[in-house]
């Protein structure tokens, strides 16, 4: 049996005006309004029907967006704070999981909403599962004009700690609301790199799916197995993945590693390349002019270069161990080489290679790789001198 969402008791006069936006958004667009929940109760549910007939279902964890003077902070900082409840009711254990639909019929949004401007700023739900509450989601002035200025925004969050795990942030004005949704459920566990690229595409998530006027007819001996057993054509299986988003956005996710397979496959020298389909693990293992294996990690590159102009790769892990702060970050040894893939830069399947232990080691953490990776001087287009130095270092 599947649970739905913890539940917190809020002020009704305080959050109406939240999910009135959100109701109000969506009938801009010509929904249809089957569903909503309880104002006193979070997080927010609501249900609807689109002009062309689609239905979906959010489950909003909603929170005021608003220009709060703190002290020793920007003056043109803008934030919405992620809390329900009282601080007294969360001294012994503040962690709290953000509901996701096991099913998929449901999008889980984390946003915060300027009433005063009419428009928010979404965050991505699975990047803060769980949370804690009474925190704050800094933005700026700046992107608030981008955001009003343009209609719909993405950039990446401004760090406290320049250990924190990037985070890209999009936003939009209210009549963008259904937008925020067909992309946060395409967004769903997308890195971040991917996801701003995603944002920034708005016709991948917004446009329809073509039809496939195809039929099932094609000579059987030449069929994939899948074909045969799904019964359909090669064209409506690839349809069927770009109508349904979530599957697209599970498949893309391997895209990348089966690139830098084929890449490293047709590498001269490369004896042995295979995919590795372990949890936490590193994604390859490769045979190089006859000697031992080695393994090497794919991580895809953030969207946004930096001021050099030189693409970043946020090296850890999205979440670490409460026990083990360090957690979330690589050991030099945890794999042999690193492949960084520039598609969300580039929009080209291409990759640098680099030595684990040629990164710079993390400051607080002994013996661990620093988060903040630059693809630089130290990055080779070339695999196979990466491979011969990898042996060299055994």
């Amino acid at each position: 049996m599947i649970s739905g969402p913890r539940t917190y008791d809020v002020s009704r006069a305080a959050r109406q005006p939240l999910v009135e936006f959100m109701v109000a958004a969506l009938k801009q667009q010509g929904c249809r309004i089957l569903y909503r929940s309880d104002t006193a109760l979070a997080p927010f549910i609501i249900t609807f029907e689109t002009l062309g007939g689609e239905r979906f279902g959010i489950v909003a964890y909603a929170f005021l967006a608003t220009r709060t003077p703190t002290k020793n902070r920007p003056t043109d900082e803008r934030s919405f704070q992620v809390k329900y409840g009282s601080k007294h009711g969360y001294r012994h254990r503040n962690s709290h999981d953000i509901w996701q639909d096991p099913l998929g019929l449901f999008t889980t949004l984390f946003v915060g909403i300027s009433l005063e401007e009419n428009f928010f700023v979404s965050a991505d739900a699975e990047m803060h599962n769980p949370t804690k509450f009474f925190i704050r989601i800094e933005f700026k002035d700046e992107h608030a004009d981008q955001v009003l200025g343009r209609g719909w925004h993405a950039w990446e969050r401004d760090r406290r700690d320049g250990d924190e795990p990037v985070e890209v942030l999009v936003g939009a004005r209210a009549e963008h609301f259904l937008d925020l949704i067909r992309f946060e459920r395409a967004a769903k566990g997308l890195d971040q790199g991917n996801r701003q690229l995603l944002a920034e595409r708005p016709a991948i998530f917004a446009g329809a799916p073509p039809a496939s006027s195809m039929t099932f007819a094609s000579t059987p001996a030449a069929l994939h197995p899948l074909i045969k057993e799904f019964e359909l054509t090669t064209d409506e299986v690839l349809d069927l993945i770009a109508g349904a988003r979530r599957l697209k956005m599970a498949v893309r996710g391997w895209v990348a590693e089966e690139h830098l397979r084929e890449t490293l496959a047709k590498t001269p020298g490369i004896t042995r390349c295979e995919r590795l389909d372990v949890e936490g693990g590193p994604d390859l293992r490769v045979c190089f002019r006859g000697g031992p294996p080695l393994t090497v990690e794919c991580k895809n590159v953030l969207r946004a270069k930096d001021k050099n102009g030189h693409a970043r790769v946020d090296f850890q892990r999205t979440r670490a161990s409460k026990a083990d702060p360090c957690s979330r970050y690589y050991y030099p040894a945890d794999f042999d080489v690193v492949a960084a893939c520039l598609h969300a830069v580039t929009e080209r399947w291409e990759f640098r290679y680099a030595l684990p232990r040629s990164l710079a080691p993390h400051a607080k953490c002994v013996g661990r790789l620093a988060s903040n990776v630059v693809i630089g001087d130290l990055w080779n287009a070339n695999p196979g001198e990466i491979f011969e130095a990898a042996y060299a270092s055994v």
